[in-house]
């Protein structure tokens, strides 16, 4: 069993600390620690946050390996600090059955680069008429708790009751895609002034809103929990803060690109803008950083959305809608949260990694650095600043659209119960 010294860190960005790590827990947090025999990790100004932790990543495996596997999604996680992921449903076969699941449930035990949970389908085939095994996928290895359909809205209410009334039984979340279909055939992007200048089918903040707003009625009724994927305008917001107002059992994410990001880019008609929902207004944009430092807003979640070159190498209608983020988030979040002042690093250890693991029911993770506590850690170089090279990331697919933008904070070192996956910004 390893030691390491993890020495001055600024543990949540507060105090410098010294952090002894033996075998896969913290050992001993203080100053002027030694360890006989231990790595020592030099770590003054840097900072020390718990393993990150994404409730919303898109493997691909199995079925869409040409643009992201397990093996590479995982060492993209690594790579960002994160020590959990969660994977989406939407692969081929679907992970609508406890053999799927359990099959990306080991291929994540085998690679090792992060612990991965998958995320079972609501309905059968993603096609929304009928419910997926649920339960079967909550008894399996796997021990699935969250499910969503994502990609796809869960727009039959009654559908959307059904799954509810069933994960309450064990405790579980319906993490819903917040779409009406309807209200958004044939929709290229945010429905507004750019919309309406370039001459694009828009797609209104309403489609978003009403279904949350009938979910999150419908949670209350059946005293269930619902978590809103991608959350990404401010009218979704203020139906979330209501909601809990009253006691409602919903928790919401927002993307790290939504924080950034608006659809004033699309008039570059460059496809890596392209994903789903749209990109927004500033006005949004403003909303959402405001909501997730007040916590009406629970968690940064990456959806991170590989595709291949030939997807996204084409024009706007015909481009695939979706972005990488695992390798990125923690910098834009930095950014648009860190330094401007909304949240402090204790709040981003909260946001990126403790309450998405309580969402999840992710054990082990999300945990505070304290001794007697599992070793999964993130370590910040918070004063690094550089362009973003998607030539160097290890994920598959480059769909970044950051290419070239100059973005704060490098991870440098990420360890999973003690075991160092990322050493020094390079992959172990």
């Amino acid at each position: 069993m390893s030691k390491i010294l993890i020495r001055g860190a600024k543990v949540l960005g507060g105090e410098q600390r010294d952090v002894l790590v033996d075998g896969e827990t913290i050992a001993e947090v203080g100053s002027g620690l030694s360890a006989e025999g231990a790595e020592v990790i030099e770590a003054e100004g840097k900072v020390l946050l718990p393993g990150l932790v994404d409730l919303h990543t898109h493997l691909r495996e199995p079925g869409r390996e040409d643009s992201e596997t397990v093996l590479t999604g995982t060492r993209a996680a690594a790579s960002g600090g994160y020590t959990a992921v969660f994977a989406m449903a939407n692969t081929f076969p679907v992970a609508d059955t406890a053999g799927v699941v359990e099959q990306v449930w080991r291929l994540g035990r085998e690679h090792g680069y992060c612990d991965v949970q998958p995320i079972g389908a609501v309905t059968v085939g993603l096609e929304g008429r009928k419910l997926a095994e649920l339960g079967a996928m909550h008894e399996s290895a796997a021990g699935v708790t969250v499910f969503s359909d994502d990609g796809k809205c869960v727009d039959d209410a009654v559908i959307m009751r059904r799954a509810l009334e069933y994960v309450k039984a064990f405790g579980g979340v319906v993490a819903q895609h917040a779409q009406e279909p309807r209200l958004t055939e044939g929709a290229q992007m945010n429905e507004g002034v750019v919309s309406a200048e370039l001459g694009l089918g828009g797609w209104p903040a309403v489609a978003e809103e009403s279904i949350i707003a009938r979910d999150v009625l419908l949670a209350e009724h059946v005293g269930s929990r619902v978590h809103i994927c991608h959350l990404s305008t401010a009218g979704s917001v203020e139906i979330v803060r209501w909601a809990k107002s009253r006691g409602i059992q919903v928790t919401a994410e927002v993307t790290p690109h939504h924080l950034l990001l608006t659809d004033e880019l699309v008039r570059t008609y460059d496809p890596v803008y392209k994903v789903n929902p749209p990109l927004r207004t500033e006005r949004d944009v403003r909303a959402l950083r405001e909501a997730l430092a007040d916590g009406t807003i629970d968690i940064v979640a990456t959806d991170h959305a590989p595709h291949p070159h030939e997807d996204k190498d084409c024009e706007w209608a015909a481009a695939a809608m979706g972005m990488v983020g695992l390798e990125t988030a923690l910098s834009v979040v930095q950014e648009t949260m860190v330094d401007t002042g909304l949240l402090d690093w204790a709040g981003v250890a909260d946001r990126m990694s403790a309450r998405p693991a309580q969402i999840g029911q992710a054990t082990g993770h999300g945990r505070p650095v304290s001794a007697g506590e599992p070793a999964n850690l993130t370590l910040v170089d918070t004063a690094y600043r550089g362009q973003v090279d998607p030539a160097g990331f290890a994920s598959r697919s480059r769909n970044t659209p950051y290419q070239g933008r100059e973005l704060p904070g490098r991870v440098t070192h990420t360890w999973l119960r003690g075991k160092a996956t990322l050493v020094d910004g390079k992959l172990t």
